[in-house]
């Protein structure tokens, strides 16, 4: 499955027209489900348009900013979009809107951040006679230009070189950084790897667990005592990677499929005592799965610990 990508432009739309190329080859990991602007004129809606991509523009004026980004994030929500990408979006976002896309909102920036965050970066550059300058994508974050850099890229500043000069050769640079990042970004949320560690660091945070391997799955128990969490990645060849953990019975296995059959199934070999929840759908709520997995702990924990714990926390 793709990541489903909303990208919000103002402009020219160039970085986004990259994105949207890179995501026609083969292979690429995500698609662009939408292209939003704050700019009806936007020449970039024209791009997406003819190139078969839902467009949607609001104009912010004469709206708070909380009121325009809360049209902006239900047509990203609508789209069924997973991931936010800035591409020359002229607007600074509310909190509230960068709390909606934590983790899951990107943007690029024409600087070696932390270097030169806001504006004028070129000009800065130079006159700080940097050897070089260059981009940087990032995760979004309520500070301006200070969320963590995904990667990077170089560009030496020539003898001579004014902002636009240079300017124009960041630009290049851009369009290669940008799709390469987002792809490996969003690509996680399919790597086994990726999604293990993240299962199992939150496993390994529970009091006295402990990880060994059982049935050729990473398995979470308590030491000496029962099992609490699997990973299963294409278990018996059922092409899916999923968290397993302990339920209550045929009831709450019944109910939760019933809810959402795409996120939960009944994980075969392990009866109706256990419930799969998928990983690698693009859009796993890392909060939620913490929640499940310290449920399951709860389930199997002996009395004793569980009733310390619930001292320590104060249940």
């Amino acid at each position: 499955m793709k990541a489903k990508v909303a990208v919000l432009i103002s402009g020219a739309g160039t970085n986004m027209a990259a994105l949207l190329y890179a995501a026609k080859l083969p292979n690429c990991p995500y698609e662009i489900v939408l292209v939003a602007s704050n700019n009806s004129d936007a020449e970039g809606l024209k791009i997406a348009s003819t190139e078969g991509v839902p467009v949607f523009a609001k104009s912010h004026v004469g709206l708070e900013r909380a009121a325009h980004d809360a049209i902006m994030h239900e047509a990203i929500t609508q789209s069924g979009a997973t991931y936010v990408v800035l591409a020359g979006y002229m607007r600074i976002l509310s909190t509230e809107f960068v709390a909606k896309w934590d983790g899951r909102m990107l943007n690029i920036h024409p600087s070696l951040l932390p270097k030169y965050k806001g504006l004028h970066t070129h000009q800065r550059a130079i006159q700080a006679k940097d050897p070089v300058a260059g981009t940087s994508v990032h995760l979004v974050t309520a500070e301006l230009d200070d969320g963590p850099v995904l990667g990077q890229i170089e560009v030496a500043i020539l003898l001579g070189d004014t902002a636009d000069t240079l300017a124009d050769r960041v630009k290049m640079a851009e369009y290669q950084l940008y799709p390469k990042t987002l792809a490996d970004y969003v690509a996680r949320d399919t790597n086994p790897e990726f999604l293990i560690a993240q299962v199992r660091a939150i496993a390994l945070a529970q009091p006295e667990s402990n990880e060994v391997q059982s049935q050729g799955m990473p398995c979470f128990g308590i030491i000496g005592g029962k099992k609490f969490a699997y990973v299963s990645v294409d278990h018996r060849g059922d092409g899916k990677i999923a968290l397993l953990v302990k339920i209550s019975g045929v009831e709450e296995q019944t109910m939760l499929i019933d809810s959402d059959a795409d996120c939960y199934y009944r994980p075969a070999y392990f009866g109706d005592g256990w419930v799969g929840i998928r990983l690698d759908l693009g859009d796993t709520d890392w909060d939620h799965i913490n929640d499940w997995v310290a449920k399951s702990w709860r389930a199997v924990a002996p009395k004793k610990l569980s009733k310390l714990m619930d001292v320590v926390y104060d249940f």
